[in-house]
């Protein structure tokens, strides 16, 4: 598919080139003050208030979340939504680039802002928060605020370019044990051993990987197991993810990876509980008529996208996914080209405030904008 030139896309590649350096100001004020999952009150308020002295009709702290937003444009039949999250990981910030995602989902609206009822569009910027963890996207699907929607889009960093990331299925639950403490010298047959419980999960767990899938993933943090050695420990603690290709498939995975945490409450006689952390994610199902306009699109920009079918690129996960499975969607990643750094590493964190990172917040501006003038010129009746 080609992404020819029309008088439309000029006009959006000046309006974005004009706002380029408050772009860029903005990606790299979010990257300097990384706020956690739905923490995120300067970074929203920076993207809300830019989009409204663009004119946009902004709500912030919409669909029961504090540090959402939501930006509308324009009146017309074809109504997209452009998505930009912004929150850090803890302890080393913005490893995964949110400030890149939210200042070119800005650069897009911006771009289209004057164009919007000439091109028949309603363009809509929303600010997901807790992206990373939280599920901020499933919670504001589940309010209603991807309704009415014929697409919606975002571009996320990478070390390479991808036009289609394969984003998994994701279940993440908290585990904790209660047991008995005792003096681990003295007394220790009064203690029932919440950390050895843990223990024997985790074995469990990695003799269960064994049978999974390439694409299936299990991992997991312990963030208590006790205070001093000579005291059994009374109770353990722990953070847990289930990856799997598919929704289908992540049930039944996650049902065999709980069945072993059972396995250490029964082996030691401690008392099990698990808690949801945030929704599970779906996998990522792009949109195949919108990946194409967008590849398109991309490439007329002098991005390119290295072939990736021999080597298994195995997916992270997002939230977009939960959406992909009700709108039209995509979510492309942007080649940083910082190997061998990659995503939620430190060096990913400054690779996301490069001249590379800055040139990716307004490619991927233009690119989604473009997109869009390509879906409303190609929309039925």
């Amino acid at each position: 598919m080609s992404a020819a030139p029309t008088p439309a896309k000029d006009a959006v590649r000046r309006r974005i080139g004009t706002a380029g350096p408050s772009l860029l100001d903005l990606s790299h004020r979010i990257h300097a003050h990384p706020e956690l999952a739905f923490e995120e009150v300067r970074a929203s308020e920076w993207v809300a208030g830019r989009l409204s002295e663009a004119g946009f009709a902004v709500e912030h702290g919409c669909y029961g979340l504090p540090t959402a937003v939501r930006a509308t444009v324009g009146s017309g039949p074809l109504h997209v939504a452009i998505c930009a999250e912004y929150d850090a990981l803890p302890e080393i910030g913005h490893a995964c680039g949110h400030n890149v995602i939210a200042a070119a989902a800005v650069g897009a609206g911006l771009g289209l802002a004057e164009l919007a009822d000439d091109l028949g569009l309603t363009v809509t910027v929303l600010g997901t928060p807790a992206e990373e963890g939280g599920g901020g996207k499933v919670l504001m699907l589940e309010r209603g605020a991807f309704d009415g929607l014929d697409a919606a889009m975002m571009v996320h960093p990478a070390a390479v370019e991808m036009a289609a990331m394969s984003g998994s299925a994701v279940s993440v639950f908290d585990v904790s044990y209660r047991g008995t403490a005792a003096h681990a010298g003295a007394y220790p047959e009064r203690g029932v051993n919440a950390a050895d419980a843990m223990t024997v999960a985790q074995v469990a767990i990695g003799l269960l990987r064994q049978q999974t899938t390439a694409a299936d993933r299990v991992q997991g943090i312990v963030t208590e197991a006790g205070s001093a050695p000579n005291v059994i420990p009374d109770a353990s603690r722990g953070r847990w993810i289930v990856r799997s290709d598919t929704l289908q498939g992540l049930g039944p995975l996650t049902s065999r990876v709980r069945r072993c945490f059972e396995a250490g409450a029964l082996a030691t006689g401690c008392e099990l509980s698990t808690e949801p952390v945030c929704p599970d994610y779906a996998d990522l199902r792009p949109d195949a008529r919108l990946l194409a306009l967008y590849r398109a699109n991309a490439e007329a920009l002098g991005r390119t996208f290295p072939d990736l079918s021999a080597q298994a690129v195995v997916g992270a996960a997002t939230d977009m996914g939960n959406v992909s499975h009700v709108v039209p969607a995509i979510h492309p990643m942007l080649g940083l080209d910082c190997a061998p750094a990659v995503n939620h590493q430190p060096g990913f964190t400054a690779a996301c405030v490069t001249p590379a990172a800055d040139r990716a917040v307004l490619d991927g501006a233009v690119a989604m904008a473009w997109t869009c003038v390509d879906l409303a010129a190609t929309a039925g009746p």
